[in-house]
């Protein structure tokens, strides 16, 4: 009899399971770096800090056949020269414009808030 149809029988079972690995790993992998982050930010003491607003930009995910998520980032230049980047809600995006000054509150990669320095108007 022909033969032929024993290595599909075989090889696509293997296959699929290969790829089941691979995306299994990828999810663990992603968890387990967001409860790593999630840690750091929690023993990292809250810091309040003189900072500029350098930049923002936002990221969006999905679209098309599925919903669009938007994610906002803020570049901030601390006193020290150091720059970051912190995610930020959408309110406080549009709240924010390049050159603004303040004081930055942040517990590591996370964002407390920005209190924007009253400007005094020279004569």
């Amino acid at each position: 009899m022909y033969g032929g149809g024993d290595f599909m029988f075989q090889a696509v079972p293997i296959f699929i399971g290969i790829i089941f690995v691979i995306i299994i790993s990828f999810i663990l992998f992603s968890a387990i770096k967001g409860i790593t982050q999630w840690s750091q930010n929690n023993q990292s003491p809250n810091l309040t800090v003189r900072a500029k607003v350098l930049g923002k930009r936002t990221a969006v995910r999905g679209g098309g056949e599925t919903r669009a998520y938007s994610r906002y980032f803020i570049t901030f230049e601390v006193e020290s020269g150091d720059r970051m980047e912190l995610q930020v809600k959408e309110t406080d995006y549009g709240m924010l414009v390049e050159g603004d000054e303040g004081e930055l509150t942040f517990q590591g990669t996370r964002y407390l808030g920005f209190e924007r320095q009253a400007y005094e108007i020279e004569s």
